[in-house]
């Protein structure tokens, strides 16, 4: 019984099935026909290794931001189920959920947007340690040096108020924030994308010290390839509210197999005259009110078939761990 354990993969620390969220909206048309359902995030699945780090990569509107607030119960799912450490978030009740919250925090796109511009940067670290009533004053003084010193600000900064800060200093503050519970996974929603490309980087080699120094485990939602490159281990591209492909980051950039994930790495300028060159992506993305039949790709797809607009395809394995949900994917050699 040992041995069978012994060689039985390790349980993943996020998994996610079947994930949807579907907005309704307004009524169509001067009486007012159907409702119009908006399906933002629309059967989603996939999860992520302990201490791994999951990029989420897609165009503006195709669902990441949504997918990573479902996961934390930001935002009610409507259907799925979400499973953090082998427990179900989505039937967790209020008290559960709560003590939840510090296994589990989110980095926000804007740092400013994200900090109370009436309170000081001490006050920002410490207070998720006062909502959770951890520890006393004197322990939470001493956290607050240690988080400062972890992401790079000096003891100081903790009197300073979030105008005070430059754009990456207020990124650290917010990291700070995120790690004053000891989280073991954390959503890092667009993090990088308002910050100056030096600063970028400064802050990407933060995230990944910490991972390493924390054993931490991140979704990292972003739009900017290079940036995903630089940090994931594994990487998803999401469509329309769909995982289209999903895979090791090598498999992903070096022999990516869905066409929207090639049209996105041949939207990326480079200076590599020896890199494989892909198609450019055209036309714009249709409204996830209204997504088309199939394969949600096929009408901006250079290699579209009949069969694409009338039969959505199944997830294909490419080679291992790598997966395109593509009528022409070529499957691995068995």
């Amino acid at each position: 019984m040992d041995a069978v354990a012994e060689t039985r993969p390790p349980r993943p620390l996020l998994e996610v099935e079947h994930l949807a969220r579907h907005f309704t909206l307004g009524r169509r048309g001067l009486f007012g026909g159907n409702q119009r359902i908006l399906r933002a995030v629309d059967d989603v699945s996939f999860s992520i290794g302990k201490g791994e780090t999951l990029g989420l990569v897609g165009e503006s509107g195709c669902g990441k931001t949504t997918t990573g607030r479902l996961i934390l119960r930001l935002i009610e799912p409507s259907e799925g189920v979400v499973r953090f450490d082998g427990r179900d978030v989505r039937a967790m009740g209020a008290g559960e959920l709560r003590a939840l919250r510090r296994d589990m925090q989110i980095v926000f796109q804007d740092p400013f947007g994200a900090l109370n511009p009436r309170m000081t940067a001490g006050e920002l670290i410490v207070e998720p340690l006062v909502i959770h009533d951890v520890g006393d004053t004197v322990s939470r003084e001493k956290r607050l040096r240690q988080l400062l010193d972890r992401v790079g600000l000096a003891t100081h900064h903790a009197a300073r108020f979030p105008h005070e800060f430059s754009g990456g200093q207020r990124q650290r503050l917010c990291i700070a924030r995120a790690l004053s519970l000891d989280p073991a996974f954390i959503v890092c929603d667009e993090a990088v994308s308002a910050l100056d490309v030096s600063v970028q980087a400064q802050i990407l080699n933060l995230l990944q010290d910490l991972k390493h120094d924390l054993g931490l485990t991140y979704l990292f939602i972003s739009h900017d390839l290079g940036v995903v490159r630089h940090i994931s281990d594994r990487v998803a591209v999401m469509y329309l509210g769909q995982i289209v492909e999903i895979g090791p980051k090598g498999a992903i950039f070096n022999a990516p197999a869905h066409p929207y994930t090639q049209a996105l790495l041949g939207s990326v300028p480079t200076a590599d005259k020896g890199r494989k060159s892909f198609f450019t992506i055209k036309g714009d993305v249709p409204s996830a009110a209204n997504p088309p039949s199939g394969c949600r790709f096929h009408t901006r797809c250079p290699i579209a078939q009949p069969v694409c607009s009338t039969t959505a395809p199944p997830p294909v394995t490419v080679s291992p761990g790598h997966t395109a949900n593509c009528h022409f994917a070529k499957p691995a050699a068995s």
